[in-house]
This record gives C-alpha cells, sequence and structure tokens, in this order.
C-alpha cells in the first residue's frame, strides 16, 4: 500500500545544479514534479530522455530548441516534449518553471546531473 504524502515546496532544500540552475524535486513511483530556477543566459544543454515532460513557465521565458524548431515559452504557457526528442533550452529572463516527467527522470534521482555538470 502506497502512502498519501504532502509536499512543502518551501520546506524542500534548493538543490544547486550549476551557477545559474538550481531546483526543488518531488518524485512518486510514476511521476516527478520539478521546480526549477534558472538565470537569465542560463543554458540546458540538447538532450533527450525516455520521459515525457511538461514545461509550464510561472515566470520569465525560455527560448526552447526542440526537435529542430525554435520557440519562446512564456508565463503562463505549457509546452509538451514527447518522449525521446532532443531539446534544449535557454533562459531569455530571470526563470521559474516547472518540469513534469513521466516516467521519473531516475538520472536525476542519482544526481547524474550534478555530477557531470561539476566535471567540465
Amino acid at each position: 500500500m502506497t502512502t498519501v504524502r504532502l509536499h512543502r515546496w518551501d520546506e524542500i532544500a534548493l538543490e544547486k545544479i550549476t551557477e545559474m540552475i538550481s531546483q526543488k524535486i518531488v518524485a512518486g513511483e510514476r511521476e516527478m514534479l520539478a521546480q526549477i530556477y534558472l538565470k537569465r543566459g542560463a543554458l540546458v544543454p540538447m538532450h533527450a530522455h525516455e520521459s515525457e515532460q511538461m514545461t509550464y513557465v510561472l515566470q520569465g521565458a525560455l527560448k526552447f530548441l526542440v526537435g529542430g524548431e525554435e520557440m519562446v515559452v512564456r508565463e503562463g504557457e505549457v509546452l509538451h516534449i514527447p518522449p525521446r526528442v532532443p531539446h534544449q533550452a535557454e533562459a531569455l529572463e530571470d526563470t521559474l518553471e516547472l518540469d513534469v516527467f513521466s516516467p521519473v527522470r531516475s538520472d536525476w534521482l542519482r544526481d547524474d546531473d550534478r555530477q557531470a555538470a561539476n566535471q567540465q
């Protein structure tokens, strides 16, 4: 039997990914919600993953390159990225956004992204 759990963003530690990107994560068995903070000019390099992704911009703006197409996602907009589609993002402004992933990005839970960023 699974347990119901209440999460409070203000009680979750902010994890620094790079000098320009920080995040907070809440994960269940099959989906993950991440609150991402990007400083203006932050770049999330081109990548792809098995997870379906929904990105909801709460404040700011992100320029995405998805499947060869460039698009700007602004406050109040949601971008759906299907599984295995290559994409990158650049913060055009200081940005706060929510990412929903299904299935869970196990690489984020293992801290692979932070370790790779610190080795560069």
